[in-house]
């Protein structure tokens, strides 16, 4: 089967920090914006903040799983960061970050000038929004709302970003196989008003949901992010993989049990909450250009 579009299975890229320029306050696990000698610019997420590595993996799982069903997401990357980096700090809590994540980190590519993408401003249209619903209905992402769209604006074009509040069965194995089933309530879906063709996505994203699509993603997460924190039987990297390639084969299989309830809620609608003006997240406000 060929490879479905936006995918390359090509391994994440791997770069060095050699600045930390400032934190990037918007999120509860305190990432940083950083510079790396390939002269790019990354917004970095540590693996000593609070929820640990398994987020990070998270990230990357349903990052690169949007990716191969053709969603936009920025580049992801590996980031060794040198704690002595945080000797120039003046933050006593940013020091204390970067000296527990020493080692390797996650990098999100730097979008200058990016703003929060408002569907009321830029309509994304059905077909875009019924993907992105039903890819974040497939995952559990219940962090893409009206409080916080997740999605990005830049040069015209939208990104999906902050995916490591899906897959909440990677926290606790015991509920993984309670994730097939579980419901998907998108009643505060930020793009519930964009009219998504959930049936056009259901028809083209399902088919592209193979083992071999999750394992490659799979292959992209470092062992040690994936085995931390895991409970009995799950302490190897082959053992994990193997648990998120099933319960999301599960999922898609099952889906004739959760889907219903949110097409449902896409023929419903919702009421479109007053429009606000896009700005540009905290994070995209700094000058500079990126790769």
């Amino acid at each position: 089967m060929s490879s479905p579009p936006g995918w390359d299975g090509r391994a994440l890229r791997h770069v060095t920090a050699i600045r930390y320029v400032t934190p990037l306050r918007e999120g509860g696990s305190l990432p940083g914006l950083m510079e790396a000698d390939d002269l790019g610019s990354y917004a970095v997420k540590f693996t000593g903040a609070g929820q640990g590595p398994a987020v990070l993996a998270n990230e990357i799982v349903a990052g690169e799983l949007a990716r191969g069903l053709g969603l936009p997401v920025p580049e992801l990357a590996t980031i060794d960061v040198d704690p002595a980096l945080a000797r120039t700090e003046p933050d006593q809590e940013v020091q204390e970050l970067l000296a527990a994540s020493a080692g390797l980190n996650l990098a999100v590519d730097f979008l200058p000038g990016a703003l929060d993408l408002d569907p009321l401003a830029f309509d994304v249209g059905p077909e875009f929004a019924g993907r992105v619903l039903w890819f974040d209905a497939l995952v559990g992402n219940v962090d893409r709302s009206w409080r916080n769209a997740n999605m990005l604006l830049w040069h015209r074009s939208p990104y999906l970003i902050d995916h490591g509040a899906t897959l909440t069965f990677a926290h606790d194995w015991a509920a993984a196989e309670r994730f097939g089933t579980r419901p998907f309530d998108a009643g505060d879906h930020v793009l519930l008003g964009a009219r998504p063709d959930l049936d056009a996505a259901d028809e083209l994203l399902a088919p592209l949901v193979t083992a071999d699509l999750l394992a490659g993603v799979l292959a992209l997460v470092p062992d040690a992010w994936l085995t931390a924190g895991r409970g009995p039987g799950l302490d190897s990297p082959a053992a994990a993989r193997d648990a998120y390639v099933a319960a999301l084969l599960e999922r898609v299989r099952r889906r004739p049990e959760w889907l219903p309830a949110v097409r449902e809620q896409v023929a419903a609608g919702r009421e479109r909450p007053v429009q606000r003006a896009p700005r540009h997240p905290s994070w995209l406000r700094i000058g500079g250009a990126g790769r």
